[in-house]
Parts: structure tokens; C-alpha cells; sequence
């Protein structure tokens, strides 16, 4: 059976919704965030060196990385439905999209709460943040307003990846000019088993 080692309140509520979108047999060991720092707990440093989330375990192996995870598991168990077919033409796209979360989408994002929370006045990284903000929102919307999800009409793992960039973006005020997302996210939140993940991390949230 697949343990998922999952941090209340991160990016580990998109690998629950995966695992539940596969229905495959699996278990959750949760983990709260320090109530000051609010920081992930010693704990999860016995599971995974880094000791962040998630981290999923199987058989005595140890997989960190939410891309990384997303892509193992969807091409596993889920390959005729959530991954495009390797010889089609929507599998590179497919591959874009599942690595554009973690990589270019993220850490502007990232970037702007952090400096939001601390509080700083900065020369240059608020502006920098702000602005790719701005490329990677109209970006996703303009691909969103030809396509019903990221890769045209089939829904895959890349959009469940994507949902904390959509989310975070909302969160943060962002999504006011961008039409498409906002609808975008409204289809993602409707989906049942993002539905099944979000009552998951409330229960395991003990804050």
C-alpha cells in the first residue's frame, strides 16, 4: 500500500486528490506545521532528508517531489486516462504543463507571498514576482480560453499539478483580469475527487 506523508495546508492536498482520482489503495500519515514557525515538523526529516511534503512510501521506497510523484504515479496507474499516449502528439504538451507547476508557475508565486508575510521592502524582487506573476496568469488564460483543460478537451495529472498555482493565484487576489482561470478553477474545484482530497485535508488539519 501507498503511504502519503502529507503536511496539513501545502501542496500535498494535490497528490491526496491524485491518489483519490486513481482509486488506488493507500493510506495517510499527516503532519502539522509548527504553530510559530509554521514550518514543516522534525518528523519528516525521518521519512526524506529535506524534510518537506509530500513524500510518498511503498515497499521500503521513498519518492519526494510533487512533479515527480504526479508523473510516477499517473503513468502507473492511470496511463489510459490521465496521461496522453506517449506516440501522441498531446504527450509533449502534457509534459510542458505537468513541469511548467513546479518550475516557472511556482516560484514567482512563492516569491510574492514570502515577501507579502515578511514584510520587506525590496529594490527589486517585488517588482521581478509581480511581473512574471503577470506573464505565467496571462499565459495560462490565454491557452485556457482554446482549451478546455491544458491539454485541449482531455483532462490529465498536469491539471491537478497545476490546481495549487490556480489556487495560490486566487489567494492571492491575482485572478481578477484572467476570466478563463477563474473559470478554470471553478471546474477544477468541481471535479469529485478534488472535492474528496479538500475534506481529506480539513480532517487531518488539527489547527
Amino acid at each position: 500500500m501507498i503511504t502519503l506523508h502529507h503536511l496539513v495546508r501545502s501542496r500535498s492536498k494535490r497528490i491526496i486528490w491524485l491518489l483519490e482520482e486513481l482509486k488506488v489503495p493507500y493510506e495517510i500519515k499527516a503532519y502539522q506545521r509548527d504553530a510559530v514557525t509554521q514550518l514543516a515538523p522534525a518528523e519528516l526529516r525521518a521519512v526524506h532528508p529535506l524534510g518537506k511534503s509530500p513524500v510518498i512510501e511503498e515497499n521500503g521506497k521513498v519518492l519526494a517531489e510533487s512533479g515527480a510523484i504526479t508523473e510516477f504515479l499517473a503513468q502507473r496507474f492511470a496511463s489510459d486516462t490521465l496521461v496522453p499516449a506517449k506516440e501522441s502528439d498531446e504527450y509533449p504538451l502534457y509534459l510542458q504543463w505537468l513541469h511548467f507547476a513546479e518550475s516557472s508557475a511556482a516560484l514567482p508565486l512563492l516569491m510574492h507571498y514570502f515577501l507579502k508575510v515578511d514584510g520587506s521592502e525590496t529594490r527589486f524582487v517585488s517588482d521581478y514576482s509581480e511581473n512574471e506573476i503577470k506573464l505565467i496568469l496571462g499565459y495560462m488564460n490565454e491557452h485556457l480560453s482554446k482549451n478546455t483543460w491544458l491539454v485541449g478537451d482531455q483532462f490529465t495529472a498536469a491539471d491537478i499539478l497545476i490546481s495549487f498555482i490556480v489556487e495560490m493565484a486566487a489567494g492571492l487576489g491575482f485572478l481578477t483580469d484572467y476570466p478563463k482561470l477563474t473559470q478554470y478553477l471553478s471546474a477544477l474545484n468541481e471535479m469529485p475527487a478534488a472535492q474528496r482530497a479538500a475534506s481529506l485535508e480539513q480532517q487531518y488539519d488539527a489547527s
